[in-house]
């Protein structure tokens, strides 16, 4: 009986660390696989002045006042 219960833990212990092996190189993976984005990211007002609405306001700013 000892002897089934001692397998029992060793291939416990194997198959813990097979799953553990496996769930690391996923993750490693899926950090290596991350691409920077094409678009540009704007920090600080620099994302807020590229907005369209900004822009339309900007314009309507620029426009002389009718009498």
């Amino acid at each position: 009986m000892d002897g089934e219960h001692r397998g029992g833990r060793l291939g416990s212990f194997v198959v813990g660390g097979l799953l553990g092996a496996s769930a690391t190189l996923a993750a490693a993976r899926r950090r290596r696989r991350r691409v920077r984005p094409d678009k540009p990211v704007f920090q600080g007002l620099e994302a807020f002045e590229s907005a369209p609405c900004y822009r339309e306001l900007v314009e309507k700013e620029r426009e002389p006042l009718e009498p």
